[in-house]
């Protein structure tokens, strides 16, 4: 199993991957999802954030299992490696929507799990409201679970919680695109069986809990303000 560590921080666990942490065309992608000119672009904020989905989901796909196929192409035959189960893709609704989809381009025949969960606003400490779940059967399934920011972790957590009653997954990837020590501590002490990929990890929260520098809202930089 390949561990990345990333470069500015040995101390997190060997389960966490940092995808920006060595030079790649990655970086280029996170750099623009941070530009407050390039932001200004919401076509080219979604696609930066599908292009980072598919990047990781090509990063997970190393670990998944795969069967060996013999194939006739028109001159002969090849032997070549097949999937042997394609995971099951969930996000949190709104702003995973575009990371979701990189995810969805990979792994083309995936089902799809949706929640939607968002922070109170107004509360002393950070609070999730859950409204809305759906999945398929996640028993002995491989499940990623995908999110752009990573802040506190608790709605994430809150997510996965409430999706096992759909059955306990065999195997757990949590994605972000940037996430804060805070939530990378929480959601690896709260989901100890998910491996965890981002493609940055930030300096932390502010008083908000906000990540910073972080990017600002995923959700109305890909889809407009919301009241």
């Amino acid at each position: 199993m390949e561990t990345i560590t990333p470069a500015s921080d040995t101390s997190l666990p060997e389960r966490v991957h940092v995808v920006c942490a060595e030079p790649s065309i990655a970086n280029h992608f996170l750099a623009e999802l941070r530009d407050v000119d390039v932001q200004r672009d919401s076509l080219r904020f979604r696609r930066n954030l599908q292009r980072l989905g598919e990047i990781i989901a090509y990063r997970i796909s190393s670990q998944l299992s795969y069967t060996t196929k013999t194939v006739q192409t028109p001159l002969g035959q090849s032997d070549g490696e097949l999937l042997r189960d394609f995971p099951v893709l969930a996000t949190v609704l709104r702003a995973g929507l575009p990371f979701h989809q990189g995810f969805l381009n990979y792994f083309d025949q995936s089902p799809s799990a949706f929640a939607a969960a968002y922070r109170i606003e107004g509360t002393a400490q950070v609070q999730v409201q859950l409204d809305y779940l759906t999945a398929p059967n996640l028993d002995e399934r491989v499940l990623i679970l995908a999110d752009p920011m990573l802040a506190s972790g608790k709605s994430l957590v809150q997510t996965y919680r409430a999706m096992v009653r759909f059955g306990q997954p065999r195997q757990v990837h949590i994605a972000a695109v940037i996430a804060s020590p805070e939530g990378v501590e929480y959601v690896t002490r709260e989901i100890p069986e998910a491996t965890l990929w981002v493609a940055a990890v930030d300096d932390g929260l502010n008083e908000q809990a906000y990540i910073v520098p972080g990017l600002g809202d995923a959700g109305d930089l890909s889809y407009g303000s919301k009241l």
